[in-house]
């Protein structure tokens, strides 16, 4: 009895281990996948929404990753993620991610997987049942520990401002839930044209330790909001900001222990929103800002940004170049390897923003 009782003990022991160390891979390719296919890498799934589906179901513990081939995703409803029977930690995280990633030797701009929203809307209304807009999510994560990584986000072709008072916006990016903690996004894209393709609002964030680096924001309105929960230990580096017809970053719920450096903007429209009450000064690091509309507003909300806030909230030193005019130097060539990025070698490279984690001089 004495031998049953240790051997079964030992196989509860080696079923726990097999549990800790579980690694689940989901593959998706937009053009050859099925969505009732297995989803490995043979036999690929067709649709992210399916992905979450599956990704859903899940029990375990472990990492858990979502390979996107090159390809266009087009969501006709929010791929949501929430996985609410699998525990993820620091290490072992849920990824979202390109199957070939830009510093990678393979990786061309044409291979990045494509998210476009094309979802209705859900009205919005006022006390007296006016529609006063109406929004989506793209892709909404509902967990901690998460990373989305190499995509190319779009917004969805809509008319923004049917009317005055009214506007409709997608949020391709949405963290949201309750204690959320440790959700990265980098090297991703987000690409929009406020009249053909707005992209409202690149990542919508209410969890503390959100990590925003090596994103490229193109024609976007607002790149990233924080609001709602204490966004604690949060930061912003080494993001390329261009042509922003809204704020490149809005600190609603931001600590003042919020890290921003090496990022580089150009063509802004407001750089900065505080919150309402503009209790916190925030420090920006080793950055560039060549041409803005307004440096500090506070307040505002997706129909306004606010009215204008005391400068000194932003601290910066000499590392900070600041130039009310001007613009940069942007690649526009559809088959360079640094497509919408700084052209190597020209004004603002030395600050390391943009898709690529080594340099132009290490490749």
């Amino acid at each position: 009895m004495k031998k049953v009782l240790i051997l079964g003990l030992c196989y509860l022991m080696a079923s726990y281990h097999v549990l800790a160390q579980q690694k689940e891979m989901i593959y998706v390719n937009a053009n050859s996948g099925n969505d009732d296919a297995a989803g490995s890498q043979m036999t690929p799934l067709k649709s992210l929404f399916e992905a979450a589906k599956r990704v859903n179901k899940l029990a375990g513990k472990g990492s858990i990753q979502v390979f996107l081939s090159e390809g266009t995703y087009g969501l006709a409803e929010t791929a949501t993620f929430n996985p609410t029977q699998w525990v993820f930690s620091k290490q072992d995280r849920l990824e979202i991610r390109a199957e070939i990633l830009p510093d990678s030797s393979a990786w061309e701009p044409n291979k990045m997987p494509i998210i476009v929203s094309t979802m209705p809307f859900k009205l919005e209304r006022d006390d007296k049942k006016v529609i006063t807009g109406g929004s989506n999510y793209g892709i909404l994560i509902e967990s901690s520990h998460a990373t989305i990584q190499g995509l190319r986000i779009l917004g969805e072709p809509v008319h923004e401002k049917p009317k005055a008072g009214v506007l409709v916006r997608n949020y391709p990016i949405v963290w949201e839930g309750k204690n959320l903690s440790d959700l990265r996004v980098t090297q991703c894209l987000f690409l929009g044209n406020q009249f053909a393709l707005p992209n409202h609002l690149g990542i919508l964030s209410n969890g503390k330790q959100l990590e925003v680096d090596h994103c490229v924001f193109y024609g976007v309105k607002d790149a990233v909001v924080m609001w709602n929960a204490p966004a604690e230990q949060s930061s912003m580096h080494h993001n390329l900001i261009l042509n922003s017809y809204g704020a490149a970053v809005w600190t609603w719920s931001t600590t003042p222990d919020f890290k921003f450096y090496n990022n580089v903007m150009s063509g802004i429209n407001v750089l900065w929103v505080l919150e309402k009450e503009a209790k916190n000064a925030y420090q920006i690091q080793n950055s560039m800002v060549i041409g803005y509309n307004q440096l500090v507003n506070q307040g505002g909300g997706p129909q306004d940004f606010g009215t204008p806030a005391d400068p000194k909230k932003l601290m910066y030193g000499s590392d900070f170049v600041l130039q009310k005019t001007g613009g940069l130097s942007i690649e526009e060539d559809q088959t360079s390897r640094y497509y919408l990025q700084i052209k190597p070698g020209t004004l603002g490279t030395s600050y390391g923003a943009g898709l690529f984690y080594k340099s132009s001089n290490e490749k």
